[in-house]
């Protein structure tokens, strides 16, 4: 009789959600929660982060189907963590949200690799519908 012996993963992502593993990473507390309950009734796993430190560390140790990421300002302060999530998987799926619609940003994120780019306040549907785009593009991609 022969056993297979599986190496424990840091995280089983099939048990913990159905559609994904994502990252919501935002300074404003409120817009954590909102996010984090937003893609969990539509059956996502969430890990939040309100640091840009916090969010590279994540980022490094585990693997994220879908990262969702505040713009901050019009400066942008959160470029590095997009460019991180797009480095480390060339089919990486990030959502810019952003209080304000601000072209050079929208550029900016767009051409560094963000699948989209929503202007908050994103409604519930809106964000459901973004997320599950980005997450059905990624398992057609793999």
């Amino acid at each position: 009789m022969s056993y297979r012996f599986r190496t424990p993963k840091l995280i089983d992502h099939e048990a913990l959600a159905s559609k994904g593993y994502v990252l919501v990473v935002d300074e404003d507390p409120g817009d954590l929660v909102y996010y984090r309950t937003v893609l969990q009734r539509a059956g996502c796993a969430v890990v939040t982060c309100s640091s840009y430190d916090e969010a590279l560390g994540c980022l490094g140790a585990e693997h994220f189907d879908l990262v969702v990421l505040s713009q901050g300002s019009s400066a942008f302060e959160w470029r590095g963590v997009l460019e991180k999530a797009v480095g480390i998987d060339c089919a990486g799926q990030v959502l810019v949200v952003a209080r304000v619609l601000n072209m050079s940003c929208y550029l900016e994120a767009m051409q560094l690799g963000a699948r989209d780019y929503l202007e908050e306040p994103v409604p519930e549907q809106d964000m459901i519908r973004a997320a599950e785009t980005c997450l059905t593009s990624r398992a057609v991609a793999a």
